[in-house]
């Protein structure tokens, strides 16, 4: 565990060029020792590249990244010492059992035989799987194998948990069971969490987040902060003329409204007492108003100019 107020990772112009594209543009990063930190952005901003970088699997092209107090490039050997990783594709094995599983990972790290049954069961009861852990790990649901992946990367004891987009293709109550499991470690152990993510909701689980886009960091903070920063709410219309509707809004209000396949989208500082106002001077016909306050969603495209959810 590392000491409360630390630095866990720390990156300075971190990058990493693929024959002449460039997959990360120097990346200026700090973790705090404890934090659950997250890499919003969709596939291709460069998520994955990052934690293979900081987990040593791939060699950075310039700057320098440090793990755990070790330098990636200079001291990989002690990083992975230090580390946990669960990588986006499945690497349990399945004719193992979810015992079994944990023992060799154990024993991998050169951990003692008495202390790798320990904490193998210790590990298996956090994810809930005491009383899976003698079946053969390929008889599985998704969500358990994810949950004895999260708990194979903490069997020697990691300061450092990496999880590179950890819930891709589990259903919602897979993911919120990952999610349970991830926040009792947190609550347990004093893990750092680094994870990649593209889902918004999974991104409002952690202390921070950074914005990712096109392999540069675009904005990071607080979930809370993020969205606060926005400062509008969000009103969505679904009108009979959506395009006349949002080119109405900006030439009688001076917002800026955009016509999107889910109706017009308009920011406005105070939505519910603008939308009388709206309705009263619309000579289309509104079928449903929505007013929310900023989302994660939002905050990507104030910075990026286009929807995670529809990139």
């Amino acid at each position: 565990m590392s000491a409360p107020g630390s630095t866990a990772i720390r990156t300075r112009g971190l990058r990493r060029v693929y024959g002449g594209t460039v997959a990360v543009h120097g990346l200026d990063l700090t973790v705090a020792a404890g934090e659950k930190f997250g890499f919003l952005g969709p596939n291709g901003a460069g998520k994955s590249t990052t934690i293979g970088m900081l987990s040593t699997l791939l060699r950075p092209s310039g700057g320098r990244a440090a793990v755990a107090g070790a330098d990636v490039a200079h001291r990989p050997d002690e990083v992975r010492r230090r580390i946990g990783v669960v990588f986006q594709d499945p690497s349990t094995d399945r004719e193992l059992t979810g015992w079994q599983n944990l023992y060799f990972h154990g024993r991998l790290h050169g951990m003692p035989r008495r202390e790798v049954r320990a904490r193998a069961r210790s590990l298996l009861d956090l994810v809930g799987l005491a009383d899976r852990g003698d079946a053969p790990v390929g008889s599985y649901s998704g969500g358990m194998r994810r949950r004895l992946e999260v708990a194979r990367a903490l069997m020697h004891r990691p300061r450092v948990l990496f999880l590179d987009e950890p819930t891709t293709g589990l259903d919602p109550q897979s993911r919120s069971q990952v999610w349970q499991k991830l926040h009792e470690l947190g609550r347990r152990d004093g893990v750092t969490v680094f994870l990649t993510t593209h889902y918004l909701e999974e991104a409002e689980n952690c202390d921070r987040i950074a914005v990712m886009d096109h392999g540069r960091l675009v904005a990071q903070g607080t979930p809370h902060a993020l969205k606060s920063a926005i400062g509008a709410d969000v009103v969505h219309l679904r009108t009979d003329d959506d395009r006349s509707t949002a080119r109405s809004i900006r030439e009688r209000f001076g917002l800026d409204a955009e016509a999107t396949p889910e109706g017009v989208r308009v920011g406005a500082a105070d939505g519910a007492g603008w939308v009388p106002r709206l309705c009263a001077h619309l000579t289309t016909g509104v079928t449903s108003v929505t007013v929310t306050r900023p989302s994660l969603d939002d905050v990507f495209l104030h910075h990026t100019g286009r929807s995670l959810r529809n990139p």
